[in-house]
């Protein structure tokens, strides 16, 4: 049985408050945000492309070379970038509300190292590469993933902070075994070579929409449980005498973030910190609004994928750094920055 003490990260006294114009504002901003980096993302590369060049590949059927890489390279990656983000920045925000800890994150707590495995298991055990195929495995591999780690922590002593320490180790492990089975299939190590460490370059075209359907399905589901999770961050017991069930709330919440943690893995390899650090900052713009935090979450994943892509194909120039390994330049320092603070030291 978990403990029933309130979530650092819960709003005891409001845990939904009326939003004003503020929150709505926020959104706005940040979806406009998200269509200006977008238009960034389709005009800068190996040679840049200008707005009309753009507009007239896009809506008005141009044809020539730089139309040709605007439709078929730049326009999915783009689209695949933000699903990403949404995924992970969403994923992330679910997996603190419901471990109750500002710490956790998909790829810390091994979630993205079980889809990975599932993944690489998929193609060097059972030939499998279509994109069902991989993301089907993906899927299953983070539920799986994120059932064993949370199994492990649940204990009467439990912490927040065993689930990052458990889900370390775990990763850890599985990760182990992963990089085994790809060294001893050098063809599974060439063909999964780059998604392996966090990346949209070369990304088949075909998965942009089966991963942007997964997305979605799992962000209504998401949303759908705001008001159980508000409920449930202030104690199992004050949850259920509001009327929440704990069992099927946790339930939802599992399904959700496999299912967006298994098709951002699936689409771009394991890519972490994202859901760190973007869920931190949906929180300090919601002020502890469940609803609005996995709205934030959402918009915040998808535009810094897409600065975090952008930054990956300029600062070495004319070569490519992989997202994976962007977000982790800048993940990594923030993860000591929010665990040296006066919350996650209460952990």
């Amino acid at each position: 049985m978990l403990d029933v003490a309130p979530s650092p990260l819960a709003e005891p006294r409001h845990p939904v408050r009326r939003t004003g114009w503020r929150r709505p504002a926020i959104l706005a901003a940040l979806v406009a945000g998200i269509l200006f980096v977008a238009m960034l993302s389709l005009m800068i590369g190996a040679r840049t492309v200008s707005p009309g060049t753009i507009t007239d590949a896009v809506l008005g059927g141009m044809t020539g070379t730089d139309a040709v890489v605007v439709r078929t390279l730049r326009l999915p990656r783009t689209l695949l970038a933000i699903s990403v983000g949404v995924a992970l920045g969403v994923g992330g925000a679910l997996i603190q509300a419901i471990t109750r800890n500002p710490l956790a994150d998909p790829g810390l707590i091994g979630v993205n190292a079980g889809a990975s495995l599932m993944v690489v298991l998929s193609i060097t055990a059972l030939g499998w590469s279509g994109v069902l195929a991989t993301t089907g495995a993906a899927v299953l591999g983070a539920a799986l993933a994120l059932v064993v780690v949370l199994l492990m922590t649940m204990r009467r002593a439990f912490s927040p902070l065993v689930v990052v320490l458990v889900g370390t180790a775990f990763s850890a492990t599985v990760g182990g075994v992963t990089s085994g089975l790809l060294i001893l299939d050098s063809g599974a190590l060439d063909q999964v070579r780059f998604w392996s460490i966090g990346s949209l370059t070369g990304r088949d075209p075909e998965l942009v929409w089966p991963s942007a359907a997964i997305v979605a399905v799992a962000v209504v589901i998401a949303l759908s449980t705001a008001v159980p999770l508000a409920t449930l961050a202030m104690g199992e017991q004050m949850a259920a005498t509001l009327g929440t069930s704990v069992v099927r709330t946790r339930v939802v919440v599992l399904c959700a973030v496999a299912l967006l943690c298994g098709a951002a893995t699936a689409a771009a390899g394991p890519i972490g910190f994202v859901g760190l650090a973007v869920p931190y900052l949906a929180r300090r713009l919601s002020r502890g609004d469940v609803r609005w935090t996995l709205a934030y979450a959402a918009a915040i994943g998808a535009l810094v994928l897409l600065v975090a892509d952008i930054a990956g194909r300029v600062v070495i120039r004319p070569a490519e750094l992989e997202v994976g390994v962007v977000a982790a330049l800048v993940g990594a320092p923030l993860l000591i920055v929010i665990a040296r603070t006066s919350r996650g030291a209460r952990l």
